[in-house]
Order: C-alpha cells, then sequence, then structure tokens
C-alpha cells in the first residue's frame, strides 16, 4: 500500500472503532489503491496535514483493494477519494490529489478551532 508516513491504515473490520465511533476532532479518511498515481502524489500531503493537524484531526487511510465493503458503503469509485467525518457521519467528500495548503483550506471549516492564544 502506498503508505503516507505515520497515517495509520484501517480496514473493514476496524473502521466503525477507529472513524465512526471517534468523537471530538473529525477524521479524515484517505480510500486509496496500491496502482494509484495520484495516491502516490497525496502521500506527503497527508504525512504533512497528519503531523501538523494532529489536535485538530485525525487522518487515516484504507484500501480500496483490500477493503471493498466499505469502499462500497460509502460509493467510492475513484481515488484517492477524501471523506471528512463528525461523529460518525461523512460532511465533505473531495475526490483527487491536491496541494497542501488547498487541502487545509478546504477542511478549515471541519477541523476543530485552535484555542485562543494567551497574552
Amino acid at each position: 500500500m502506498i503508505h503516507a508516513q505515520g497515517v495509520p491504515e484501517v480496514t473493514d473490520a476496524d473502521f466503525t472503532a477507529e472513524v465512526l465511533d471517534e468523537r471530538g476532532r473529525p477524521v479524515l479518511v484517505e480510500f486509496t489503491a496500491d496502482w494509484c498515481g495520484p495516491c502516490r502524489q497525496l502521500a506527503p500531503v497527508l504525512s504533512a496535514v497528519a503531523a501538523e493537524e494532529t489536535d485538530r484531526l485525525k487522518v487515516v487511510q484504507i484500501d480500496v483493494d483490500r477493503n471493498p465493503a466499505t469502499a462500497a458503503r460509502y460509493g467510492v469509485l475513484a481515488t484517492p477519494m477524501l471523506f471528512v467525518f463528525r461523529d460518525g457521519e461523512p460532511v465533505r467528500q473531495l475526490v483527487g490529489a491536491r496541494a497542501k495548503r488547498k487541502l487545509l483550506q478546504e477542511l478549515e471549516e471541519h477541523l476543530e478551532q485552535r484555542p485562543a492564544a494567551r497574552a
């Protein structure tokens, strides 16, 4: 699998526990595949987002070929497909690779707010 460093892989078996049961911060799920060129382009972006936004966002990957039930459940027909889940519900869907800045802009409204800096 094209594994973004620092981004855990989830499976059909643990998707509910790792994604749907997560409360508090939203979960960004990348539906990916080994053969997917744009997924390879997105891997370092996801690694950076996961590292930089860990307090506001949980990031995971799921391989569509090894986990067809979850891919089918969410109608994944192309990769990479990104879903943002909040409290067990998909609230945003994005298709295709993008730069980190663009991805963060598209996710901002769904991220946990950062605490205000103290003076």
